[in-house]
């Protein structure tokens, strides 16, 4: 089944340990020299419509995925919070 880095954004990211719903794929990070995807960025929230910005990017690494579904992506680990820009 071929797949391309565009698909994943318009898939969700669920916990299997709690079940908790974090949101759809907005970027990736890949390792530039071999290639390699490292983590899944969810976008932070809107705060106030936008008005007060945007909340932290989650991330999730590469090896914390454990299945991918037509719709969403299950992880195991909690995700790192990237620092607001």
């Amino acid at each position: 089944m071929e797949q391309r880095i565009a698909d994943l954004r318009c898939k969700e990211i669920i916990s299997i340990n709690d079940g908790t719903r974090y949101g759809f794929v907005g970027d990736v990070e890949v390792e530039l020299d071999t290639g390699r995807i490292r983590a899944l960025v969810v976008p932070g929230r809107l705060r106030l419509f936008g008005l007060l910005g945007r909340r932290e990017d989650r991330l999730f690494s590469w090896e914390s995925v454990r299945r991918f579904g037509e719709d969403i992506i299950l992880v195991e680990e909690h995700p790192r919070r990237l620092p607001e820009e």
